[in-house]
């Protein structure tokens, strides 16, 4: 089975901990992130099917990141997943050119699903 890759950008350590369980035991390949600048090389390097993108995220920030990822020829398809706590995720998702978004808090149910929308189930 080709295992599918989702590469995590969120600056709350916890959160990624807690990510890299879920999606490891769901039979995914994880990488994580905690700061947005170098988000070409690192999709570059890990090649994933799937980025969660926090909105507050240091350097450039998650808006910026996807924008980059967004004018990158061999990258621009990658399904992103933006995630905030912040009430108008609507609107940043739009404009950062995200597939789709999740406001914080959220049931890891409803991430998993959406993880399965992109990716088909993994296991």
């Amino acid at each position: 089975m080709n295992t599918k890759r989702i590469l995590i950008f969120d600056d709350d350590k916890s959160i990624l901990d807690v990510f890299t369980i879920i999606f490891s035991e769901n039979g995914y390949e994880v990488e994580v992130s905690e700061t947005s600048h170098n988000i070409i090389e690192r999709v570059a390097d890990f090649r994933p099917h799937l980025i969660l993108m926090d909105n507050w995220i240091p350097d450039i920030g998650g808006i910026e990141a996807v924008k980059l990822l967004r004018n990158h020829r061999e990258f621009k398809d990658i399904p992103v997943i933006y995630i905030s706590a912040n009430s108008d995720i609507n609107t940043l998702a739009k404009k950062a050119e995200a597939d789709d978004y999740l406001a914080k808090p959220f049931e890891l149910q409803i991430l998993e699903k959406k993880v399965e929308k992109f990716l088909g189930a993994n296991y």
